[in-house]
């Protein structure tokens, strides 16, 4: 009976207080239905208090010394086949319970709370809109995660979330998100293995929030930003520093837009993820820019992609991708610009990069192997100390290349039409050495390989490979001729 009666009184609720919700009438509004004779379940009746009740000194845990157990739920929460199950207790004693705000609001209504600590664990379990107006902290004591979102429509603004456990077995996390539409917006977020996991949750927006991890070795460290099976969200605006990866894992049609990276491992990485969208956003000093891995359909643009280094340093990578479109970034000072392994990996797709500008990186393009399919033009190669280098000492001809600007360019331009007269072709000679065998990269620059080098070319004593032919190249470089 209690069970049918929950939505009539959801109902009464609403329509009796008003909809922005402050703490005390959250807690009259609380008191008002508990006199009602109506109770939560498990709990017994009991008559009415004489006097409010103010959460801020009456909370539960407030008689014990020392902060509270860690709760059951957090154990499960990182668990979506089921759902999260309701926190009983609060991770500190020492400042009032944030979820007794959520148990007290009526479905819809929005809460502006008072700034302050409060105390997690949070289970946001109906549609509520929850403002901060960045003066509010939710601690969650170093156990679990710090708030589980698991309702429609929630809309959540100006909180900062920290301290979450740190458990890779339960997923840990600043924000678990479950729900569909939700608003996830100006959130600070520290000291928390992963920052946002959203796990099949469809159609969120993610927007201007920071998030940061625990401070861990690089492997150690959660994500800061998570997808899994979770369909057409928007994470824009937002700043991830120091954290593990921003992956997209089984997760179809998102939008990555105008977000900075620094200092994490995968500044994003798909797997199993299509029809992505990665555009606007600035990537610095991480190992890994954007990867794509057993995915495709996807569009890199207008991105800048710096720095990535060490050695896997990579700006774009894709391996066994199709149909990736790369194109408008800023490609620099990276180890690999772009690698491709085994792409395009399905029958009569194709991998485009265009009008990218890829300079003074290691390699400015690194394939395993060429098996066709890419077209690549338009783009700057400028500074790099090797162009495109092949695995296996093989070459990039069955690859298309019409139209880049190649810096070390020899031929002329005598009819003025700022195409070189003579198609550009690089051929790899003392080169092929490190190629076929990767570790001796180290030696690439050396006196003797950079000597032996200058003898191949002045006078070879082997067939140089041809790697790849631009039959229309730019003689001036665009960014130039546009100053």
């Amino acid at each position: 009976m209690l069970t049918r009666l929950l939505p009539i009184v959801a109902i009464l609720a609403a329509a009796l207080y008003p909809q922005t919700t402050t703490l005390a009438n959250v807690e009259s509004a609380l008191e008002k239905l508990k006199a009602s004779g109506l109770k939560a379940a498990g709990e017994a009746p009991k008559a009415a208090p004489t006097e409010p009740i103010d959460p801020r000194v009456a909370f539960p845990g407030s008689g014990m010394e020392k902060s509270g157990l860690p709760d059951a739920a957090a154990d499960s929460w990182g668990d979506s086949s089921r759902p999260a199950p309701k926190p009983t207790a609060p991770n500190r004693t020492d400042m009032p319970w944030f979820q007794t705000l959520v148990d007290a609001a009526p479905v819809g209504s929005v809460i502006k709370v008072p700034p302050g600590d409060y105390a997690g664990p949070v289970l946001v379990d109906k549609t509520l809109s929850i403002e901060g107006d960045g003066k509010v902290v939710i601690h969650g004591g170093g156990s679990g995660t710090v708030m589980v979102v698991q309702a429609a429509g929630v809309a959540v603004r100006g909180l900062r979330l920290t301290g979450s456990g740190g458990s890779h077995d339960s997923d840990d996390a600043c924000l678990n998100v479950r729900g569909q539409h939700g608003l996830y917006e100006s959130i600070r977020m520290d000291d928390c293995l992963f920052g946002v996991d959203l796990k099949q949750a469809h159609y969120n927006t993610l927007r201007n929030s920071h998030i940061q991890s625990k401070p861990a070795e690089l492997g150690l460290r959660g994500d800061g930003i998570r997808l899994w099976s979770s369909n057409n969200n928007l994470i824009e605006g937002n700043e991830v520093i120091d954290s593990r990866d921003v992956v997209a894992w089984y997760s179809n049609d998102n939008i990555f837009r105008n977000n900075v990276g620094r200092r994490s491992r995968y500044s994003l990485h798909f797997m199993f993820a299509n029809r992505n969208l990665v555009e606007g956003n600035k990537y610095y000093d991480n190992s890994v820019g954007v990867y794509v891995m057993y995915a495709g359909y996807s569009t890199i643009r207008n991105n800048v992609i710096s720095q990535a280094s060490g050695a896997t340093g990579m700006a774009v990578g894709m391996k066994e991708a199709s149909d990736v479109i790369i194109e408008g970034n800023e490609i620099i000072y990276c180890a690999v610009g772009i690698g491709s392994d085994i792409s395009p990996f399905e029958p009569d797709s194709t991998v485009i990069i265009r009008g990218n500008r890829i300079a003074y990186n290691g390699i400015g393009i690194q394939f395993t192997s060429d098996i066709g399919g890419t077209e690549v033009s338009g783009n700057i190669f400028e500074g790099n100390l090797s162009q495109i280098a092949v695995g296996g000492a093989g070459a990039a001809t069955k690859s298309t290349w019409h139209g880049n600007y190649w810096d070390d360019y020899q031929g002329f331009d005598r009819n003025a039409d700022r195409v070189g007269d003579t198609p550009y072709e690089l051929y790899a000679f003392t080169d092929q050495l490190w190629m076929e065998q990767p570790y001796a990269r180290f030696f690439k620059n050396a006196p003797m390989l950079e000597a032996l080098d200058f003898l191949e070319r002045l006078a070879p004593f082997t067939s140089p490979v041809l790697l790849l032919k631009d039959d229309a190249p730019m003689f001036y470089n665009p960014k130039e001729a546009r100053s």
